[in-house]
């Protein structure tokens, strides 16, 4: 097998826009200035001044107040999914997965012994009749669901949106059927076009909620900086469950430095970035792949969602992928049962610009090769499988 020249299988940000020297200049001002902080324990809640850089992130965007600590800084926003599963769910017990969902969330579920039912997806986010329809069916089973994991904005595989009135009727759902939302924001920063749909903790106040954000996306997943805001008492059910001394000290600091006058003029000058790159990725498939597949045009996150024809080989799609240099996650590691579903989820914010010029060609020419018939493509639709 060849070396992968051509990796779209990793969700990560851009090298291209990390703000090397105004990370340096943040960290000598933070070592020097600020002994004291590093020679101690953060606390269950973490760093305090990054805290309010966070909640001034979320005031900002949402246009509503929010409490510094109500926030929790955690080890990247794996930490928070992890922590929101075990302090709403035991291991037997029902929860509600988008149908297609992260699959670090997946096996952190999995791993934790929940039964998830996963709710299928439409261009506005999770549907709601399907989703009306299972937490009814499990409430009639005497086995209520314990919680609702939603990605609400730039869904990760399929970059989908929720709009607001959605999001409205989701939590009216939410309050008949008496479960928590966890809502995991993390791409609503990495903004590209559209109408900005608001977060769903800002607009319901329902202490149950808890949402869940990083700094992975805008900035870099080797910092290891998530966060989640939670209302007590379920704060106290989440923080009950931490027993990690609190999150590294010397990364908040830094970033609380570096983002002292906010995160919008660095998240502006790396969503430019991402553009430019989003774009070569949806003319290259229109150029390449008309004929054969169709794909979201998300408006915003980091990656782009390929239905194939059904008639794709799909071991042998991955083996000669593989071989040729180019990686890519197929939709079976983002289907909640592993199904072996004809999709792959194309990530590009990594990427430089030619690699995705000369990659995405790879792809093509391995999915012809890969057809195990000459018809003609039978959908035209993202969704059905039929």
């Amino acid at each position: 097998m060849s070396d992968i020249r051509y990796d779209f299988g990793s969700g990560r940000s851009n090298p291209e826009t990390f703000p090397v020297a105004d990370l340096q200049a943040a960290a000598v001002r933070v070592i020097a200035e600020q002994i004291e902080e590093l020679n101690d324990y953060p606390g269950k809640l973490g760093f305090a001044p990054l805290r309010r850089a966070m909640a001034q992130r979320e005031s900002e965007r949402e246009k509503v107040a929010v409490d510094p600590d109500h926030i929790v800084l955690t080890n990247g926003s794996m930490q928070a999914v992890t922590l929101a599963g075990e302090a709403l769910a035991a291991p037997g017990d029902p929860i509600i997965v988008e149908e297609y969902s992260y699959p670090g969330t997946l096996s952190a579920y999995r791993s934790l012994g929940l039964e998830m039912s996963g709710v299928p997806l439409s261009a506005d986010g999770m549907r709601l009749d399907s989703l009306e329809a299972e937490l009814h069916r499990l409430q009639q089973a005497g086995r209520p669901a314990k919680f609702i994991y939603t990605i609400s904005t730039y869904q990760n595989p399929t970059g989908f949106t929720m709009p607001k009135q959605r999001r409205l009727q989701l939590i009216e759902i939410a309050r008949q059927f008496d479960v928590p939302i966890v809502e995991d924001n993390c791409y609503a920063d990495v903004y590209y076009e559209g109408e900005l749909q608001p977060a769903i903790y800002a607009l319901d106040d329902d202490p149950r909620h808890i949402y869940i954000c990083s700094l992975s996306k805008i900035l870099a997943p080797g910092l290891r900086l998530g966060y989640f805001l939670a209302r007590p008492p379920m704060l106290e059910k989440l923080l009950a469950r931490r027993h990690d001394a609190g999150s590294n000290t010397l990364a908040a600091a830094i970033v609380a430095e570096f983002y002292r006058d906010g995160v919008w003029q660095h998240t502006r000058y790396g969503n430019e970035a991402l553009l430019v790159k989003r774009n070569l990725v949806l003319s290259a498939l229109e150029a390449e792949l008309t004929d054969l597949c169709v794909w979201s045009k998300p408006e915003g996150g980091l990656f782009v969602w390929v239905r194939m024809p059904d008639d794709v080989d799909r071991t042998e799609l991955w083996r000669r992928t593989q071989a040729d240099g180019f990686a890519y996650l197929p939709g079976a590691a983002f289907h909640y049962a592993g199904e072996n579903v004809p999709y792959l989820r194309l990530a590009f914010g990594h990427l430089s610009e030619a690699q995705i010029r000369d990659g995405i060609p790879v792809l093509a020419r391995c999915l012809r090769e890969c057809r195990t018939s000459n018809e003609p493509m039978q959908h035209t639709s993202l969704f059905a499988r039929d």
